[in-house]
């Protein structure tokens, strides 16, 4: 099992990347999300990684720029139907704490975002993971969100049941709510969060 790699950065492409370690080229497949958090090529790149093996294609290797992805990669692809493929759409679309949070407040609708995710298998992650994530624990290395659903109240929950009434899911809002000045006012809490969504996007 390779753990982890530390070396040099020496390809990048839309779903890969490959890093030198000892003169040995190793590809790892990778969410947009961590490819978007690496150096330029040529850096020092230190990741964590997770190898999978099929009987078709043989062993995989897969990136991931902390142990947070690493751990939800893993929780993933140990449910039934979910593949290495269907996890790494799941974490190009959401960090780990934002994936957690859907889990937790069992919010399917936000999960079918991920590619290739569909109702049915986002249940089946609602189903089986929703007892190993939840607001108050740490799960398998990352933490879930210090924000509760369902019992933020104040100028945060105004805002966030303002978010929810412009089209937004309880999750969505949530996330980026949570992250705020909670002393903020309504009206600039929600003008800071729709500015947050829009950069996502």
């Amino acid at each position: 099992m390779i753990y982890s790699l530390n070396g040099k950065l020496t390809h990048i492409e839309d779903s890969f990347f490959v890093v030198e370690c000892g003169g040995v080229g190793y590809l790892c497949k990778a969410s947009a999300t961590t490819i978007s958090c690496l150096p330029p090529t040529g850096s020092e790149v230190f990741v964590y990684t997770t190898m999978t093996y099929n009987q078709e294609t043989g062993s995989d290797l897969y990136g991931f720029y902390d142990r947070a992805e690493q751990d939800c990669f893993r929780m993933l692809t140990s449910i039934s139907g979910i593949g290495p493929k269907a996890a790494l759409s799941v974490l190009s679309e959401f960090t780990p704490d934002s994936f957690a949070l859907a889990v937790a407040s069992g919010d399917a609708k936000t999960i079918t975002r991920a590619k290739g995710i569909g109702p049915k298998a986002a249940q089946r992650i609602i189903l089986e993971l929703r007892d190993k994530i939840s607001n108050d624990s740490v799960s398998k290395g990352f933490s879930a969100p210090t924000v509760s659903v369902g019992k933020i109240s104040g100028n945060a929950g105004e805002a966030i049941a303002a978010m929810v009434s412009l089209g937004y899911t309880n999750s969505e809002a949530a996330a980026v709510i949570g992250k705020l000045d909670q002393s903020l006012p309504v009206d600039e809490m929600i003008k800071a969060a729709l500015k947050a969504i829009a950069m996502k996007r």
